[in-house]
């Protein structure tokens, strides 16, 4: 995209691995200087990637980052994540943990980067999830976490418009490097993919070439949304549960 171009400079959160290194590669090829944020380097340093240690559940240090740059354009939160954990199985100071990682942290950086993004004009790409929209049993506090971000998001856009564009990816499965031990090896990712009506799970270059679009010109009239990336969805369970030929049921006998 030529208006990610000239110096512009990227901080993902995150960047150094799954669905944000991808981010931060696709980035780099546009030829924006990119800033991949985590607390530990990466296993293998990305071309044209810089990385920044950061933790952001430090607040004075991540404002201190945003302070020290000579600029910034777009700010990638996508930093977060969940073990699977049912609500009993602890407390709620864990649980309150995983919402402070991908909820409070992307409220950190935001706010830390807004008087950078709103001389540039520039804007932020929160990174979403389909929990925020479903029951996420396993993973409540991560769902929730979710949910809240992306309602964030679109008043953070009411509020910092017209300077700050900010928009959320509400991602789906993805096929990282964590994929194969999380759904059982190739034959669990296989059974989970036919559950996508795309027919496969996501790639980080997926979800990477979607915030590279909202971080463009092309999407200067974009603020405020949620983007799905998620493959179609999920195809419901009662197609597949139901002993009848539902196609031939009319709309009212299905409802």
């Amino acid at each position: 995209m030529d208006d990610i171009r000239d110096g512009r400079v990227v901080v993902v959160t995150g960047g150094t691995r799954g669905v944000g290194a991808g981010i931060a590669r696709a980035f780099a090829a546009t030829g924006a200087r990119v800033l991949a944020c985590a607390r530990h380097p990466p296993e293998q340093a990305q071309e044209g990637v810089e990385f920044a240690p950061l933790d952001l559940r430090d607040p004075p240090a991540v404002r201190a980052f945003f302070a020290a740059l000579p600029r910034l354009d777009v700010l990638v939160n996508n930093a977060g994540g969940t073990p699977y954990r049912l609500l009993t199985d602890a407390d709620a100071e864990r649980h309150a943990r995983v919402i402070e990682l991908n909820l409070l942290t992307p409220l950190t950086a935001s706010l830390a980067a807004h008087d950078q993004l709103r001389r540039t004009r520039g804007c932020v790409v929160m990174v979403g999830s389909v929990s925020g929209g479903r029951p996420s049993p396993g993973s409540a506090a991560y769902g929730a976490a979710k949910a809240g971000l992306e309602n964030l998001a679109a008043s953070m856009a009411v509020e910092w418009a017209p300077e700050v564009r900010v928009n959320t990816l509400v991602v789906g499965m993805v096929r990282t490097e964590a994929a194969d031990p999380h759904y059982g090896g190739p034959d669990g990712i296989a059974a989970v993919s036919r559950t996508v009506p795309l027919g496969r799970l996501a790639t980080p270059a997926d979800v990477a070439e979607a915030a590279v679009f909202l971080a463009s010109g092309a999407a200067a009239y974009i603020s405020g949304a949620s983007l799905l990336v998620h493959g179609g969805g999920e195809r419901p369970a009662f197609l597949d549960a139901a002993e009848a030929d539902i196609g031939h049921h009319s709309e009212g006998d299905t409802r």
